[in-house]
């Protein structure tokens, strides 16, 4: 069952119908409960049982470290701070251990199912040790890990930790159990704080009609923005990254250009349609995209994509680390540290590695950047006039895709080729005439022309919604509803693709 399947939205009906016939919270708790079960084993019935493992561990541990604190203030007031909760310590040393000991069986589940056949087959690499290949191969081969298994361990990492800094633990096991399942976020995100939703659980109101409305308009755009637009990309991007090498320079681009197009249409399409499906239940998740390719910096950016990652990352390591509070060689230290994490937590590959390793640089190169604008006046008029604003969005724009080949071709000599070969290179004949011609009904003239009109399509938007204040109201979004849907059914590929984020 996906997103975008007819199953998903007969399932979605019968949920939001069970759910708001019933007025207990307990009742509704436990529909929550079995609807994210039915979901999930429509994808993986196998690790069912794992995850309830995992989060009854999770909600003993919560409660353990939570036990031996007085706290100042009463529950009702938690706020999703980055700052400690005011509490009376009873027994630091005891806490502080049951907080390694989650963060460790979490990382533990993470490690042994994404990165053991990695880690041994670097090693095997490295020493010559060709059998401890043969079994990494043989475990990546035959060991699936769960879907949506980062998310779900950042989650319960972030959890755990809030609860160490002062927020109240959870005492009821359904609901915890509820928040970790949440059909809408579990495969995919957006990655969400627990009290964060806790709070939206103890005050459920059926949603009025403009809310419902904005519901099912989210899952309209989603389905657009997955089946009509990104599958669309996905099939130029895997036809022009499987014959790579007989691409030319300006192949490549196109397809570089397609793939972090199709990467953020695909993701922000998912987490559309969480978030419309949570809203029907009366439930709001966390916005996770903000226009991020018309950002003019790499920390703007960092700022508005995958922005409840980017928050997990500053909360719970870029902070601890010291954050920018020990001067501007610690702060670079700190900003690298972090982002390569961020890339060993997107795939077991040296590729991600690096594409975190580039973003971390290029963030440790704003920083410095930015601390000499401060002090240079002209520089800092430079960046502010409208070609220092060109040149800034250009230059971050070109860094990100350029990333984007790491992300996609995490295969070293793969992402190796492509890099070298993204000027001056000629490509074969052929390759216009399979992937362009016979594959999209295009020549590479328009289907650069299209992936302009995409771009200039998100400027257009971005203009009326933030520079001119213009929103859709709910009565036009509801007419729209309908041709998006109808659109989508009719014109979309026969095959839908999976959600790219399915592998991270």
């Amino acid at each position: 069952m996906t997103f975008i399947s007819l199953s998903y939205g007969l399932f979605l009906l019968c949920a939001i119908a069970l759910y708001w016939l019933v007025r207990q919270q307990q009742i509704r708790l436990w529909i929550i409960l079995l609807a994210s079960v039915v979901f999930y084993a429509s994808l993986q019935w196998q690790y069912i049982p794992l995850l309830f493992v995992l989060i009854l561990i999770n909600f003993r541990l919560g409660k353990a470290i939570g036990k031996t604190k007085s706290q100042k203030r009463s529950d009702a007031n938690w706020q999703n701070s980055t700052e400690d909760w005011p509490f009376i310590d009873t027994d630091g040393n005891r806490r502080q251990k049951l907080l390694f000991l989650g963060i460790f069986i979490n990382v533990f589940l993470l490690l042994g199912f994404k990165y053991i056949p990695f880690i041994w087959n670097s090693i095997g690499q490295l020493l010559n040790l060709p059998i401890l290949q043969q079994q990494a191969n043989s475990i990546g081969a035959n060991i699936i890990a769960p879907l949506g298994i980062s998310f779900f361990c950042f989650e319960c990492i972030a959890y755990l930790i809030d609860v160490y800094r002062g927020a109240p633990p959870t005492h009821q096991f359904d609901k915890f159990a509820a928040y970790k399942l949440f059909f809408p976020k579990l495969i995919s995100g957006p990655i969400t704080r627990y009290h964060y939703l806790a709070g939206q659980l103890n005050l459920l109101r059926f949603p009025n009609t403009e809310q419902i409305v904005e519901g099912v308009w989210l899952i309209a755009c989603g389905a657009v923005k997955k089946a009509l637009i990104a599958d669309r990309l996905g099939i130029l991007v895997s036809l022009s990254f499987e014959n790579l090498q007989r691409a030319g320079s300006g192949d490549i681009w196109l397809a570089t250009l397609a793939y972090g197009l199709q990467l953020y249409l695909d993701f922000s399409a998912y987490v559309d349609i969480a978030r419309g499906s949570a809203l029907l239940l009366g439930l709001n998740l966390p916005q996770n995209f903000d226009f991020p390719y018309l950002t003019t910096s790499i920390a703007d950016f960092w700022r508005r994509w995958h922005i409840t990652l980017g928050d997990w990352l500053r909360n719970y390591l870029y902070f601890p680390l010291g954050g920018s509070r020990r001067g501007l060689p610690r702060t670079c230290i700190n900003l690298l540290i972090v982002m390569i994490i961020a890339g060993i937590w997107h795939g077991a590959a040296w590729g991600f590695i690096i594409w975190g390793g580039l973003h971390g640089f290029a963030l440790v190169v704003h920083r410095i950047t930015d601390a000499i604008s401060s002090r240079i006046s002209l520089l800092k008029s430079w960046w502010q006039s409208v070609p220092g604003i060109i040149f800034a969005w250009l230059l971050t724009q070109v860094m990100v895709f350029t990333a984007w080949i790491f992300f996609r071709l995490p295969n070293l000599p793969e992402a190796g080729w492509a890099i070298r070969h993204l000027w001056g290179h000629q490509g074969d004949v052929q390759f216009a005439q399979k992937v362009y011609i016979e594959a999209m009904g295009l020549d590479g003239f328009q289907i650069a022309i299209l992936l302009g009109i995409i771009v200039a399509g998100m400027g257009l938007i971005f203009a009326f919604q933030r520079l001119l204040k213009l929103q859709l109201n709910w009565p036009v979004k509801l007419l729209l509803v309908p041709i998006c849907l109808y659109a989508v059914w009719l014109l979309a590929p026969q095959e839908v693709l999976p959600y790219i984020y399915f592998d991270f």
